[in-house]
Parts: structure tokens; sequence; C-alpha cells
């Protein structure tokens, strides 16, 4: 038990983030780049794309927790999660590259199809590696404050490769004028980008899996769960969800990602249209999310030291929502730097950096208040849930994000917002109605996120109790 009780050494806090350059060089090329890849590059009409998008959210989302709950049940002699963290390398590598390889020329139709399928196809074994290897979180420390040190390391690689490939393909693959040879609406771009983005993510997963490798004969093995059959096992599942610590959390995402989902999908349009930048502007500011994830580590654990997990992250929230909507409406109202100002810039900087210090920092808290609801949730049912319940959390983000991204395609639609669109060239009210509608919808959603997440129940104290419990019981049945 000494070396399961143990401080983790900071080699496998460095190996177990590595995995997620991964989620977030896919996380960068699905938010950023594949909504207008395949409407203003390919041709598909933006709803299509947000509907095609959406839906491979919910079919992986829906495999999530039947992914969860399978690597709590597998024992295996290399653990619960590694098989699936193995299983993942090579197809996410394949399928990722042959996403930015549409046919040419294709219908409306084909090509909907193939982003159905290629998107469907990536973001499951996304999942088949994340969802365990997240799970390993909750496994490798029963530690309050060392959880979240964990997740820093975590958010920090995922966070930095998504930030640091936007900054390299806005410098290094797309040229500065969107509309030139070789800017965003290039098609040769985009597949420059795959060729180096897949074979990365492979590698980042196999790295993490054989790095934390020597870590599976030191965690607590619990015994294989009883046979029962297949509706009981769903009823387990779903009063786990609903488990009185984990529902503020569970319900709370939906509409956090569901103001995630909108932003992600529509802020390289605001760069593009509403603020008028470059792409070498672009990538400068896409910087400011590698300054704010350093300040994210800087003062995630501090805070939560200081006022607790629950209570930083609401507060975390609400500057995130500042962050978000205060440019907007200051540009609306005449109060903000016009564009080709060279304050602009700077400004954007700024805000960008806010925003995502804030938005790492309360990822951050809130997987490790996850972590902390398994403990919680074992000592009051018996099962040891770890996968099922970090499952959960990306079956939300991904099916309610991916209906943000449905929205934002429908509210392209509707506010007319044509394809193939020159920046500069598009009616200024267009893109006004197009911000206003993004920022409103925001500060209702996030608004929301924050009233039902202040529900969350578990405090410092809390945990200490339930762990000590945990052992007790565990010792007792050596």
């Amino acid at each position: 038990m000494a070396e399961k009780a143990g401080k983790l050494p900071w080699s496998t806090k460095l190996v177990y983030g590595v995995g997620t350059i991964a989620f977030g060089i896919k996380d960068h090329g699905f938010n950023a780049l594949l909504m207008i890849y395949y409407n203003q590059v390919m041709g598909l009409p933006a709803a299509w794309v947000g509907a095609a998008i959406m839906m491979a959210m919910v079919v992986d989302a829906i495999l999530d927790p039947v992914v969860g709950q399978w690597s709590d049940s597998l024992r295996s002699k290399w653990g619960r999660r590694h098989p699936f963290m193995y299983a993942s390398v090579l197809p996410v590598g394949v399928f990722y590259l042959l996403l930015w390889f549409p046919p040419a020329e294709a219908s409306h139709t084909v090509l909907f199809t193939y982003l159905l399928i290629m998107t469907t196809i990536t973001r499951t074994f996304i999942g088949i590696y994340e969802i365990p290897s997240t799970a390993l979180l909750a496994e490798f420390t029963q530690n309050y404050h060392e959880r979240t040190e964990l997740v820093s390391y975590r958010y920090f690689f995922g966070v930095a490769g998504g930030i640091l490939m936007g900054i390299f393909v806005f410098t290094a693959i797309f040229s500065p004028e969107a509309a030139s040879a070789g800017g965003l609406l290039d098609r040769s771009g985009y597949h420059t980008y795959a060729w180096i983005a897949a074979p990365l993510m492979a590698t980042a997963i196999f790295a993490s899996s054989l790095g934390t490798h020597s870590r599976i004969s030191s965690l607590i093995n619990p015994p294989p769960p009883m046979r029962q059959p297949f509706l009981q096992t769903i009823r387990e599942m779903v009063a786990t969800l609903f488990h009185r610590v984990n529902a503020p959390i569970f319900i709370g995402s939906i509409f956090g990602s569901m103001a995630g989902g909108l932003n992600a999908a529509l802020t390289i349009y605001m760069q593009t249209y509403f603020w008028e930048l470059t792409s070498d502007q672009i990538a400068v500011l896409t910087s400011a999310g590698l300054l704010g994830v350093i300040l994210a580590l800087v003062i995630a654990l501090p805070l939560s030291r200081s006022f607790g997990k629950k209570w930083t992250t609401l507060a975390l929230f609400a500057v995130t929502l500042t962050g978000i909507v205060v440019p907007v409406l200051l540009r609306l109202g005449g109060l903000f730097p016009e564009n080709g100002n060279p304050a602009l810039l700077p400004s954007l900087f700024v805000f960008q950096a806010v925003v995502a210090m804030s938005v790492v920092a309360a990822a951050i808290l809130t997987a490790s208040m996850i972590a902390d609801a398994t403990d919680q949730i074992q000592l009051t049912t018996g099962r040891q849930s770890e996968g099922l319940l970090f499952s959960a959390a990306t079956f939300i983000g991904k099916t309610v994000s991916g209906m943000g991204v449905l929205v934002s395609g429908l509210l392209l639609t509707l506010v007319g917002f044509p394809n193939d669109a020159k920046p500069g060239a598009v009616d200024l009210s267009t893109v006004n109605d197009l911000a206003l509608a993004l920022t409103v919808a925001t500060f209702l959603f996030t608004s929301a996120a924050l009233v039902i997440m202040s529900f969350y129940p578990v405090s410092k104290q809390d945990h200490e109790r339930a762990v000590e419990t945990l052992a007790r019981k565990r010792a007792e049945q050596l």
C-alpha cells in the first residue's frame, strides 16, 4: 500500500501528460480548421458541415460510456486501461490523415458522407485512448491536491499542443492573406497540415501509453465485477452518473459545452471576418493561449488551496464569460479599436490570454472534482467507476459541443453568411448580427453552467474522510 499512496514522480506526471498532445492537436483541427475547410474550401454548406460534425460527436459520445464501463470491468495483465490506449495508436493517425483528403469535385452528398464517416471514426478512436487514460487520474493518486497537479500536466500538454500546432499552421503553412495562393482558402495547405498532425498524434499516444506502462503493477486492482443483466448494468450506470455528487458537474457541463461548441466553431469566422485579422495576426492571437495555459498552471493549485475547487472554478467561469463577451460588446458599441488599428491586436491578445487562462484552469479543477467524486460514489455505492464518470464528462462535452457546432452552422445560415466569402467583403450588418448572436448565446449558456455547478457538494474535508474510509475498508479485506 505504501507504493500506491506515495507521491508520484515528476517523470510519470510528464509522460502521462504527453498523450494529451494528440487530443490538443485534434481539438485545434476540429475547432479551428474543419468547418472553414469543408465549408469555404470544399464548398459544403455550413449547415451540412455542422450537421456532420454533430452527428459524429453524438455517435462517438454514445460509445464513450461503453468504453468507460468496459475499461472499468476489464482485467488483463496490462491492467484495465492500457489495452485500450495501445489499440488506439494506429487508427488515430490513419483516419485523422484521411479526414483532410476528401474526394475532389465530389457532390455535397458524397462530401457530407465522407466527412461524417471520417470524423466519427477519428473521434471514436481518440475516445478509446482518452477515456481510459483520463480514468488513470483517479487511480494514480488519491491526494486531493496532487490530483489537481496531475490534471495540470494533462491540460498543459493538451492545450499547448493545440496552440503550438495553431501557431505553426498560421505562420508556416498558410500565407497571410486568406484568399491568396497558400492562404486559408487554399486546399493544399490542409494536406500539408494533415501529414504533420496525424503522425504527431499517434506518436504522442504511443509515448504516453508506453511511458506509464510501468505503473500498472502499482495500481489498485479491484475484484472483477459480478455478472448481471444488461438492464441492471444500465440502471447502475444512470444512477452513478446522476449521483448527487456528480449530477451538478454532469448537468452543468451540458450548458458549458454548448457555449464551448459555439465559440470553437465560430472563432475562426470572428477572427477572419469580424476582426479582419490576417493569418499572421491569428497566429499571434493563438499564442495568447499559450500564455494563458502557463498562467492557468500557475494559478490553479494556489487558488484551489485557498478557496477550494468549486468556488475557484465558478469564479473562473465568470472571468471566462467576461473575457469573451466584453470585446464584442465594446466593438458593437464603438468603444473598441477599429479593424486595422495598431491597438486592436494587443487588446485582443490580452482578452484571449485571460480567457485561455480561466478556461484551462477551470477545466483542470473540474476534472479534479470528477476524480474526487469517484471516491464519494465508491463510498456510497461500492462501485469503482472512474472510466464511466470520465466518459460521461466526454459524452456531454462531445454531444452538446456537437450541438453547438450544429447551431453554429444554422446560425451562419440564419444570418445569411455567404459561402466562399472574402474578408472585408461580407456585409457589415451580417457580420455584426453573427457576433451579437454568438455573444448572447455564450452569456446564457455559461451563466446556466455557473449556477448549476454551484451545487457541487464535495469539500477537501469530505474528500479526505472518503479516502480514509475507503483505505480502511481495503485494509480490512486483506
